[in-house]
């Protein structure tokens, strides 16, 4: 029996891994376990959450409404950076654990915890996200991961003490696996999906429709950013929760946003996740479809190789790292001219740039035309040529 802790702030969502956390934790430390949930998008999953959790033991249950600060400013943020993982993975999840654990630490000193608790696995890299926004906000706080403390091997384990102990819980051995909903996205992992040459079963999807069942005719909308926000969807203007829910409604109708991974996670193991993002699938294209004329070229450059730095930061957990705010300003500074609207199709898993517009432009019709034009002199281009060939041709000669 641990004695040393005398209160805990649990990070809970009644999920499988919490519910059997909640009862492990008062059994393990004997002390009090107060409850948190971030309301990140979850939606049903919130239902009947604070009966539950008092039900199986929890002194009181905080559920806050933190929707509105996830996607202005975090989703919104990696809109603006372009930030994708490994080319694919536009990383729901990791942009919604800082935020949990912010105000998950706010939570602990509001009641006066020594402790608070995840429920991320020793493999994965939520622990890490979770912890290193815990240490950044509160430096001596004591932190208890459970699945690195606790003698169950896996979720066919927890299921079974679930059962045992009479504590309800969704997650069964024919359907194990292990999701993550918010107003971005929803993963899968585990299960079948573990295989990597298992295609995922149609019936885990939730927020999309197969391409192949996608609406049949192709839909146009079009997308208003100020300094790289968006702001309205077809010219009405709309406040980032109702902007995001919005896209995602038509994403999944036209069967946009699906993707399946093998990631390398920070920890260092590879993992297989499927994901359904159709709401950022189509800012992300948007978003960069605003840049192409509204930011110099050699910026735009610089602009895409930090992006991938700034995924990573994402993605290891650094969201509260003095590197991670420095590049935040940078990708901040870049967005004051990507304000204008883009007009996208949608249709069967795609969305297509088909206009772009803005005040600030750097597009000029002038001096692209393949018509005669009277400000670009195309003999101009022989000294540009034959200066950027010396170096080559000096290494021929040699």
């Amino acid at each position: 029996m641990k004695t040393d802790i005398k209160k805990i702030v649990l990070a809970y969502s009644g999920g499988l891994d919490t519910s059997v956390m909640l009862r492990w934790l008062e059994e393990q430390y004997n002390c009090e376990v107060v409850c948190y949930c971030a309301d990140v998008g979850q939606g049903a999953e919130l239902a009947g959450l604070e009966e539950k959790a008092l039900a199986s033991g929890a002194s009181k249950l905080y559920v806050e409404d933190l929707r509105e600060e996830f996607v202005r400013d975090y989703v919104f943020t990696a809109v603006k950076a372009n930030a994708v993982y490994e080319g694919v993975y536009l990383m729901g999840t990791s942009l919604a654990r800082p935020v949990i654990a912010k105000h998950q630490i706010e939570i602990a000193r509001k009641e006066g915890a020594d402790a608070v608790a995840h429920g991320a696995t020793g493999k994965g890299n939520d622990q890490v996200r979770f912890e290193l926004t815990y240490y950044a906000l509160q430096p001596d706080i004591k932190v208890i991961a459970p699945w690195r403390e606790w003698d169950f091997k896996g979720r066919m384990d927890l299921i079974a003490y679930a059962r045992d102990y009479h504590i309800p819980v969704t997650a069964t051995a024919e359907k194990p696996y292990s999701t993550d909903a918010n107003l971005m996205h929803i993963s899968y992992e585990g299960g079948i999906l573990e295989d990597p040459w298992a295609e995922p079963p149609e019936n885990i999807f939730q927020l999309t429709r197969s391409p192949e069942k996608a609406r049949a005719e192709a839909q146009y909308i079009e997308i208003s950013f100020v300094k790289g926000e968006p702001v309205a969807i077809d010219g009405k203007q709309m406040d980032p929760v109702m902007l995001l829910e919005t896209l995602n409604k038509l994403g999944g109708e036209h069967g946009i946003g699906r993707i399946d991974v093998v990631e390398n996670r920070f920890v260092g193991m590879k993992s297989r996740g499927v994901y359904e993002t159709p709401g950022v699938t189509i800012l992300q294209v948007a978003h960069r479809a605003l840049e192409s004329i509204t930011l110099d070229r050699e910026v735009a450059h610089l602009k895409d190789s930090l992006g991938v730095k700034f995924a990573e930061n994402v993605y290891y957990g650094f969201w509260f790292a003095p590197e991670f705010k420095l590049m935040r300003k940078m990708i901040d500074d870049t967005q004051a001219t990507v304000s204008g609207d883009v007009r996208l199709k949608l249709f069967r898993g795609n969305a297509i740039v088909v206009g772009r517009r803005s005040p600030n432009s750097l597009y000029d019709e002038k001096v692209a035309t393949f018509e005669a034009d009277t400000v670009y002199n195309q003999r101009d281009a022989e000294g540009f040529i034959k200066l950027n060939a010396l170096r080559l041709r000096l290494g021929g000669e040699r």
